[in-house]
């Protein structure tokens, strides 16, 4: 869950990097790598762990 959130925060910053570039492509192509970071952050929080099956 820790990981999660760090992608998240990550994607945030990013993100507002690439908001305050956005004129440019390189502005557009940062912001929507920030996005992509929050999303992927976000959608790991919901997964579920998957446990080891040869413990059984």
């Amino acid at each position: 869950m820790t990981v999660s959130w760090i992608t998240t925060i990550v994607g945030i910053i990013v993100s507002l990097l690439g908001y305050y570039l956005t004129p440019s492509a390189w502005g557009y192509g940062i912001l929507g790598f920030g996005l992509a970071w929050i999303v992927l952050g976000i959608l790991d929080m919901f997964r579920q762990p998957t446990r080891d099956r040869s413990r059984s």
